[in-house]
């Protein structure tokens, strides 16, 4: 007939709950069922962190609630967190991240933005040609990516720019 395992626990050791706990010593953490060790990573290391969380959860050691108590952390990031071991399994936690989408402005674009704004078109003009955004090509001429081209006021006719207001009445 099996026996229960009893709660042991070393001194200095948080309990998750009865049969689960954690230990933080030199600069990594310690994770024991019972009185066996089960898993340990450095103390920085979050994805090391929510893998054996989430594992501790789906394995039925601890419920979700007991580690937001444990360790103080969101109750949302242990549900995202049992959910990608669910569904990416062990890599989910190590792999590469998916990066940003490619940006709207790729080389092509700006080169001919860059032509119409050289022949002097309003930057709302070239994004409605271009099939962009007016705050995107706004944003890249504020940014220095693009240049918009420089107005040169004339003097209207009849009157001398150089000339003083009290001398042109």
């Amino acid at each position: 007939m099996p026996q229960m395992q009893l709660p042991f626990f070393p001194v200095g050791l948080t309990l998750i709950n009865r049969q689960v706990g954690f230990e933080k010593k030199e600069g990594r953490v310690y994770y024991f069922h019972g009185h066996l060790p089960v898993f340990s990573h450095a103390e920085d290391d979050v994805d090391s962190f929510r893998f054996i969380i989430s594992q501790l959860v789906l394995g039925g050691n601890v419920r979700q609630i007991e580690i937001v108590k444990a360790f103080g952390v969101a109750a949302i990031s242990v549900k995202r967190s049992v959910k990608r071991l669910r569904e990416q399994g062990i890599q989910g936690f190590y792999s590469k991240r998916k990066g940003r989408s490619a940006h709207v402005l790729v080389p092509e674009v700006i080169e001919k933005a860059q032509r119409l704004l050289s022949k002097g078109e309003n930057p709302a003009a070239v994004a409605k040609k271009l099939h962009q955004n007016a705050d995107t090509i706004r944003k890249a001429i504020k940014s220095g990516r693009l240049r918009k081209k420089k107005v040169v006021l004339t003097a209207r006719k009849g009157k001398n720019p150089d000339t003083k207001r009290q001398e042109r009445a």
